[in-house]
């Protein structure tokens, strides 16, 4: 794409379907006079009275403890210079979105036209009230060092500079990783950098704190080497590193050095005078859009260098969006007066050990995933092409917030000290997974009693990468069918650390030994229907749902996930033949959890019966029912019909008032009502208005569909429109706990279902210890 293609398609992303990148969503209700009274006067009075009790409570009553100020004049905006305030605002913006997409902190951007410091710090200072943190931005140097150190002297909250501080704690991030694979220490290097403005101070500054030796760096500016008794383009932050040298230039400067760090512009480093360095140098050339030198470049004259840009289309790409968000976020979670070194520190380490150890803490399996979809399937293996993070790592908001947030207590810095850092974990894991929170209870029970889970797909990635989750979070035993030599190789592609035969089973379907044995129960079974004992053999030695199936029959395994190869009905038809339904249960169903920004719902039948009976949909509601207790959940269900309460007389809607009356009967206790349309379940206001009598309060969680037209249209169009996350298919009514995958599942798909299987058959296992005549409800379960 050349710069003009870039410029026009810049140009409609931010003018088109609406101008700009943000917009303001109430997270409050406001549909009735009475919302209207909470939200506003009076009620909001009560709200105010309670933060002149305690100004503390300013963080559990209104949005302060997530809202950052990002703010800019626009005197040194990216590298267009002093645009202004007013020219400076789509990157304010562009900001705002990174701070709400990678940490899910609310922005409000600030530009000023102020570019008197005295002025600009009276102003910043007065809106503490407002915020939670600041984020300065864009600020030219040297005025931004004293608008920073002045408004931390005068506010209570953090402060931070991201063009300073955002930018060095990525570089150190960078350098400590380079110099790991270089095996230099950094008390021994000699770094020179170009350029000497607010970031590049900045970055030698934290340096200097992470042990590079102060007499060991050398600055360069436009006025070339900055040396004791210059008076040229001087300043007092730039004086500390002011050496006794008679060298006057970069190229004299940067012969011998181990690192060049370039922040700066365009061109400045020649070829030549990388050919002066080290035999193995490390390079940052991080001007933007041009470095200062080419990686290529660099690569003709020292072929083993490593390199780093702040380009995103050469590997190692420095960018502040590492950084940034995730330290405001442990900042703010912590309750944090400032942000200091300590902070910093911190970040930096957690940045370089998410690539150094490959960080398999909260599952990074599943993560890796998302890097490969993100990043084309990149070999991100630690070395000279991967010594820092990629901006959509993440694992990122999962390992720098509690990094930071420790460091401000220890530092003793922190309003409100994390109590549960396990807890805390968890609330990180909604950022990396939306459905974390929705799954967390299954997650627990799976790991209170794990089960043996097969897979009959193991050597699908995206099963093999769900099997190292669930080893590390220690949620079952997994048991996977697959050839050994493939599944090895493709453990070692994936880089995981599963062992076959040592963390999990692995059973070989081409030379298990107990294939006579499964074949001869395959032939009971299907016998008398037209499979014959020779056709047995095959199909259990060929297919390996049939081979999982059997072998969760025999007990070897708790529970069975099928898929994501074949189609759903092929899966389901072995499953019935061989496991067969629950008994009570007349026919198999599905269900699918859909996690949206406005709520968890539940959507049955979205895969199975086309068209049921009046009697399936009252089988169907309260097999679902049951699972959605799984969740914690209490089911609150709605009958769902193009009819309100009788409106409407046709064989649909009939049949949704009959299961309602075979319902009533079987579930008394169960919230549920119908027939009715999906906006009166949904919203009880509407409801109320068309049959105020109607049992089920609030807003129905779980919509029974009258068909699977209805159920998948419905389920997939939410999905879409409203960028929905889903749980399923959930399987009803097997005999044993089976799932099946479909063709799209992710990894973190693959873990959730397993989770859910591992819980299922605890609750089938349990239902099986009952008396017989108990067997077949596991409502109270």
């Amino acid at each position: 794409m050349t710069y003009d293609d870039l410029s026009a398609s810049a140009l409609y992303y931010h003018r088109f379907p609406q101008p700009g990148k943000l917009a303001i969503q109430a997270t409050k209700p406001l549909a009735n006079q009475r919302d209207l009274a909470l939200a506003y006067s009076p009620g909001v009075a009560a709200a105010c009275q309670e933060i002149v009790r305690d100004p503390r409570e300013v963080t559990t009553l209104t949005s302060r403890g997530n809202l950052v100020g990002v703010i800019s004049n626009g005197t040194a905006v990216l590298g267009l210079g002093a645009i202004g305030a007013l020219a400076a605002k789509p990157v304010m913006e562009g900001k705002a979105v990174l701070f709400k997409k990678f940490a899910g902190i609310d922005v409000f951007d600030i530009e000023i036209n102020e570019t008197d410091p005295d002025k600009l710090v009276d102003i910043i200072a007065g809106l503490e009230p407002t915020f939670g943190a600041i984020n300065l931005e864009d600020i030219k140097s040297p005025e931004c060092f004293i608008i920073e150190q002045r408004l931390k002297e005068r506010m209570n909250i953090p402060v931070f500079h991201d063009d300073q501080h955002g930018t060095a704690i990525c570089v150190g991030a960078a350098i400590l990783n380079g110099l790991r694979l270089l095996d230099k220490n950094l008390d021994e290097v000699k770094l020179v950098t170009s350029g000497a403005g607010a970031a590049a101070i900045a970055c030698l500054n934290l340096l200097v704190d992470l042990g590079i030796k102060k007499e060991n760096i050398i600055v360069t500016d436009i006025a070339g080497v900055v040396y004791q008794g210059r008076r040229e383009y001087m300043d007092p932050f730039k004086e500390p590193y002011a050496i006794r040298t008679a060298m006057r230039t970069l190229a004299e400067a940067v012969e011998g050095a181990d690192i060049f760090l370039g922040l700066s512009v365009g061109g400045v480093l020649k070829p030549e005078m990388v050919d002066k360095m080290v035999e193995r140098p490390l390079v940052l050339a991080l001007a933007n859009p041009i470095p200062e030198i080419m990686p290529e470049e660099v690569q003709a004259v020292r072929p083993k260098a490593i390199i780093a840009t702040g380009r995103s289309d050469y590997p190692n790409q420095v960018n502040n969006v590492l950084c940034f968000p995730f330290i405001f976020r442990g900042a703010l979670d912590v309750g944090a007066t400032q942000i200091n070194k300590e902070m910093h520190l911190a970040c930096i380490h957690a940045i370089a050990d998410l690539v150094t150890t490959n960080a398999t803490n909260l599952a990074s399996a599943g993560a890796s995933e998302v890097l490969d979809v993100a990043y084309g399937g990149q070999e991100l293996n630690f070395g000279p092409d991967y010594i820092i993070p990629k901006p959509f790592d993440p694992r990122l908001i999962a390992v720098i917030p509690p990094a930071v947030a420790k460091a401000a207590m220890d530092s003793g810095i922190a309003a409100r000290p994390i109590k549960d850092f396990e807890a805390y974990n968890g609330w990180l894991a909604q950022f990396m997974f939306r459905s974390a929170n929705v799954m967390k209870g299954i997650f627990n029970r799976a790991k209170e009693n794990p089960q043996r889970i097969i897979y009959s797909e193991g050597e699908d990635r995206r099963i093999l990468r769900a099997v190292q989750v669930l080893i590390d979070e220690a949620c079952a035993h997994p048991v996977v069918v697959g050839r050994h030599k493939v599944v090895s190789q493709r453990i070692k592609q994936l880089r995981l650390h599963i062992r076959p035969d040592v963390d999990f089973e692995l059973i070989d379907p081409q030379t298990y030994a107990n294939h006579p044995e499964l074949a001869e129960e395959y032939h009971d079974i299907m016998g008398r229907r037209g499979v014959w004992p020779a056709q047995a053999e095959v199909v259990v030695r060929s297919n390996t749902t049939v081979l999982a199936l059997l072998l969760l029959r025999k007990g070897i395994a708790d529970a069975l996930i099928a898929g994501p190869v074949d189609s759903f009905r092929e899966h389901l038809r072995h499953s019935l033949n061989i496991i067969g339904l629950r008994e009570g249960v007349s026919s198999p169903a599905a269900m699918q959890l859909l996690i949206l920004d406005k709520g968890t719902y539940f959507i049955a039948d979205t895969s199975v019966n086309y068209d049921p009976s009046a009697q399936q949909l009252a089988e169907i509601t309260q097999l679902a029912a049951n699972e959605v207790t799984n969740f914690g959940i209490t089911p609150k269900v709605a009958l769902v019909s193009h009819s309100n309460f009788g409106s409407m007389d046709n064989p649909s809607a009939i049949k949704s008032r009959e299961a309602l009356a075979l319902i009533q009967a079987r579930m008394p206790e169960l919230e549920c009502d119908g027939e009715m349309q999906t906006d009166a379940a949904l919203i009880e206001e509407i409801r109320q208005r068309l049959y105020p009598k109607s049992p089920l309060k609030g807003e129905a969680n779980l919509l029974i569909m009258p068909n699977l037209d209805a159920a998948n249209i419905t389920f997939n169009a939410i999905k879409s429109l409203a960028e929905g996350v889903s749980v399923g298919p959930i399987l009803l009514g097997m005999r044993k706990s089976i799932h099946i995958l479909s063709r799209i599942v992710t990894t973190r798909g693959v873990v959730n279902l397993s989770t859910l299987a591992a819980v299922d058959a605890q609750v089938i296992a349990a239902a099986e210890k009952l008396p017989e005549k108990n067997q077949a409800d596991l409502v109270s379960l």
